[in-house]
């Protein structure tokens, strides 16, 4: 099926927020891709006459499956030329979500499926997004926000929940990344920020809203 760009970016978000609701509302769509309302309900009409939306005028809307197959298709393109612009081209963490937008539109099947082979079939991106295979399936492992992680719990840092490249600096400029091991020394009541330990680097102090966006597995 052939979408325009505009339509690929419409089913990416629409997936994205559906993944936290289950529902998703026009107000919603609007806001995450900063656009009008009305812009978005003339989008949803196309996209419901393409059979990839499950839509009614004034409610609440999810993507079909024809639709979510689609939106799976955009994020894996995305995922992997995110992994091969770090991986590969050296590009920083936090320079390449702009740039993977851009190249997540090029829909040639037999192109990213040998981009998945020459980069070994990664199974998760530099931000520890898992990347979907050829057949839409992504593994998926327990995580828990570094927030909710109890104190003197050794962890590992396994993704990141916004993708700003102010996050991702500022993760830089602390030593935090993919595979970084982490404890939290101390919670404090006032402003819900971490004292967090890091081997070999003195304590430091990060925000309620940073441990919110950095997600750790860890063992119990």
């Amino acid at each position: 099926m052939d979408l325009s760009k505009a339509e690929e970016d419409y089913i990416k978000a629409i997936y994205r927020l559906q993944q936290d609701n289950g529902q998703v509302g026009t107000n919603a769509v609007a806001q995450e891709l900063k656009t009008k309302p009305a812009s978005v309900t003339d989008m949803l009409k196309k996209l419901k006459l393409k059979r990839l939306l499950h839509y009614e005028p004034y409610q609440e809307f999810k993507l079909s499956q024809e639709g979510k197959k689609v939106a799976l298709g955009v994020v894996r393109r995305h995922r992997l030329w995110e992994y091969f612009l770090v991986e590969k081209l050296r590009l920083g963490w936090d320079e390449v979500h702009d740039i993977a937008e851009q190249l997540e539109h090029i829909t040639s099947q037999r192109l990213i499926d040998k981009l998945d082979e020459y980069l070994g079939f990664p199974d998760t991106d530099p931000h520890g997004d898992p990347i979907p295979d050829a057949n839409g399936k992504m593994k998926v492992s327990p995580r828990v926000s570094l927030a909710q992680l109890p104190l003197h719990m050794p962890a590992e840092v396994c993704s990141v929940g916004s993708q700003s490249s102010e996050l991702l600096e500022m993760l830089r400029h602390l030593h935090i990344k993919i595979g970084t091991r982490l404890e939290v020394k101390r919670r404090f009541d006032f402003d819900g920020s971490l004292e967090i330990k890091i081997r070999n680097i003195p304590l430091f102090v990060i925000s309620q809203v940073m441990a919110q966006n950095l997600f750790v597995t860890h063992e119990h």
